[in-house]
């Protein structure tokens, strides 16, 4: 009887998450117009509710969110031949258009159908490829090309003393690794009932990149005690708990004030040590292998990468001025790279603390993206303002523990030989950081608010607003590239938008021209961004373009299978290179209250060597943070030129609906 009822009990839950796993396969309600809900996605809609746990934990939904569909080949090769139209005169598309007929008729069907079957067994047919040769198999240094950096709050500051906002910074991140450990963070919800997947987060903390001569390797660790510490060129470890509780704020800012207070010098080599991991990335493996397999300097190397996370006490101030434009690009450059040895750029991610108080962050790439990382710092922020707060002095509440043990200080024993190896790599980092222009900017005219009177999506807005500047910047059209997320399927990470399409170059030309009437100008815009909205929906739906040729290409390399279209096609370099960043994942707090809580998103370096990257956040109803990359080496590109003609495109766009500007 035990085992019947054991039996009905399990089938019934299985029943239970194929049903809603089913239910979450449905995504028709993405392409419906706001307002216009159809009575099958209502339906839908409730169905989904009665089937949803009203307290989700954190992966209540990962064995019921649906698997990413393998695209048939015929439409992926149909929007790829859209999607490069603008940018080929009749000959170039002709040529591609028979490769691309050659490749779908001839050797798409045999490698298709190896697809297919991996999406059978695995989990997700594109996450391992993605970060395994997107990432870990790259051997490009990882400062600029791969980690990107995240700010905090700009306008507002809570304290000055750096050594107390860390003590409640690094409190409120191990009282959010508790939660995620023990699943208490409510998943990530569209619409407040579609799940997104959770899977990313999993290795948020505990985890370092470990290099390898010819593929890194994630190692990730269950727990950690500890988080490692640098300044002024020392190395420090410091314990988060004392017995089996997680120590104060206050105490951490004591056991942060002493290492501010050490006199101590660092160790011959120490100093640049960190330089190693901003290098190249076969250099460092071998450096590894050669001088930190064993005796102290393994057991120090030990202590960075069993860390919790890296932490920074940097030496120099960083901070916004709204009166002073580049000080936010200054911010930006330290949080990007520093000076190349005072970040452990393997590290999940890397707290930077500066002199004056001001914070952030800089990510390793290959584990998660974007809005994983965002979700931590929203808490952080959050919890750090409007629950642990400071004394009227600037301290963290309550009075510290003397009696706790002191920081440990790392040794170690670098011979020369190993030196030389850190020298050369700084001089590779140093190089790569010099070439790096990045231009940041708070546009101040309009936000949110008056791209809603446009009746337009505000990230089609921008990403027009984008191919317009470009235009004028450059006088020719690029290949285009936007991540979007496939969170809602399960180890969903993201997918290609190629923003660049037909129906915007038809409205930057006209703009351009300028003897169009304005009714004109504004039916080509909102074509324009319909196409946006669509194929934005296309992609977060697991119709996208580039990642299915990405794991075609890839099929082809394991079966020694040649493809003229597919190696063309992975080989076209993205000079301009976009993100969104999300914010407002968690509402610790009303926006519309503490208006001034905003915190100025993130950026990265171009991705092209004659390209732009673009980060953007739309912070608000009335303004937006714009983080714009390029290299100085390029002499057709200009950070702080592109930056100028993106503030008139937004402008030129909003003049043509006649909406009145928001005040400053």
């Amino acid at each position: 009887m035990a085992i019947f009822s054991t039996g009905v009990w399990m089938m019934g839950i299985f029943f239970f998450r194929q049903t809603l796993k089913l239910l979450l396969s449905y995504h028709g309600w993405m392409f419906e117009m706001h307002g216009q809900t159809s009575h099958f996605t209502k339906v839908w809609a409730i169905c989904v509710r009665l089937l949803s746990s009203r307290r989700p934990m954190l992966y209540s939904f990962q064995t019921s969110l649906p698997k990413l569909p393998v695209p048939s080949v015929p439409a992926t090769i149909q929007r790829y031949l859209e999607s490069v139209r603008p940018l080929m005169d009749d000959e170039q598309y002709y040529r591609m258009e028979t490769l691309a007929k050659e490749f779908q008729d001839k050797t798409a069907p045999r490698l298709q159908k190896y697809l297919v079957l991996k999406s059978w067994w695995a989990t997700n047919y594109v996450s391992d490829w993605w970060e395994e040769y997107v990432y870990l198999r790259s051997r490009a240094p990882l400062m600029v090309n791969s980690n990107y950096y995240v700010m905090e709050f700009v306008l507002i500051k809570n304290t000055n003393i750096q050594a107390a906002r860390l003590g409640n910074i690094v409190h409120a991140m191990i009282m959010y690794r508790r939660k995620l450990d023990r699943e208490e963070i409510k998943p990530v919800m569209a619409l407040g009932i579609v799940p997104m997947c959770s899977y990313q987060m999993e290795r948020m903390f505990n985890t370092t990149r470990i290099p390898g001569k010819e593929s890194d390797l994630l190692q990730h660790l269950s727990d950690s005690r500890h988080v490692a510490v640098y300044h002024k060129g020392r190395f420090f470890k410091v314990w988060l708990y004392k017995g089996s509780q997680l120590l104060k704020p206050c105490d951490l800012e004591m056991q942060f004030q002493r290492i501010l207070d050490d006199p101590s010098p660092p160790q011959p080599g120490e100093e640049k040590l960190a330089a190693l991991t901003a290098g190249g990335r076969v250099e460092w493996a071998q450096a590894r292998q050669a001088f930190f397999s064993s005796g102290k300097n393994k057991a120090a190397l030990d202590a960075i990468e069993r860390a919790a996370f890296f932490v920074v006490l940097d030496e120099e101030s960083h901070h916004y001025d709204p009166e002073d434009e580049a000080s936010l690009s200054l911010y930006g450059k330290a949080l990007l790279h520093g000076n190349c040895y005072n970040r452990w750029f393997d590290k999940s991610f890397t707290v930077i603390a500066f002199k004056n108080g001001q914070l952030g962050l800089n990510t390793e790439h290959a584990w998660a993206d974007a809005p994983i990382i965002g979700h931590l710092w929203e808490f952080v922020l959050g919890t750090e303002t409007f629950h642990l707060g400071y004394t009227d002095t600037g301290h963290c509440l309550g009075k510290p523990n003397p009696m706790l043990a002191a920081p440990q200080r790392l040794q170690w024993d670098i011979p020369e030989q190993c030196r030389a190896v850190i020298e050369s790599s700084y001089q590779v980092a140093m190089a790569l950081a010099d070439d790096v222009e990045l231009y940041c900017f708070q546009f101040l005219p309009f936000g949110k608010g008056l791209i809603k009177k446009c009746r337009t999506s505000p990230d089609a807005f921008v990403q027009i607003a984008l191919q317009l500047a470009h235009f004028r910047d450059r006088g020719k059209f690029c290949l285009t590239y936007e991540a979007s997320m496939t969170r809602m399927f399960r180890e969903g990470r993201t997918e290609t938008v190629r923003s660049c399409t037909s129906e915007s170059t038809a409205f930057v030309q006209a703009m351009v021209e300028g003897s169009h009437m304005k009714a004109d100008l504004q039916d080509l815009f909102r074509k324009a961004s319909k196409k946006h909205q669509n194929m934005y929906r296309l992609a977060m739906t697991g119709a996208g373009i580039d990642r299915h040729l990405f794991c075609l290409y890839l099929v082809s390399k394991y079966l020694g299978v040649s493809s003229p279209f597919l190696a063309e096609v992975l080989s076209e370099p993205w000079r301009l290179s976009t993100s969104q960043i999300a914010q407002f994942q968690i509402r610790m707090f009303d926006p519309d209250k503490y208006p001034n809580h905003l915190g100025a998103g993130g950026g990265f370096g171009p991705v092209a060597d004659d390209g732009y990257g673009v980060s953007y956040m739309i912070a608000g109803e009335n303004t937006i943070f714009f983080h714009i990359s390029s290299k100085f080496s390029s002499s057709e590109t200009n950070a702080q030129r592109f930056g100028n003609h993106i503030r008139q495109a937004l402008l030129d766009i909003a003049g043509l609906f006649q909406v009145p500007k928001a005040d400053s």
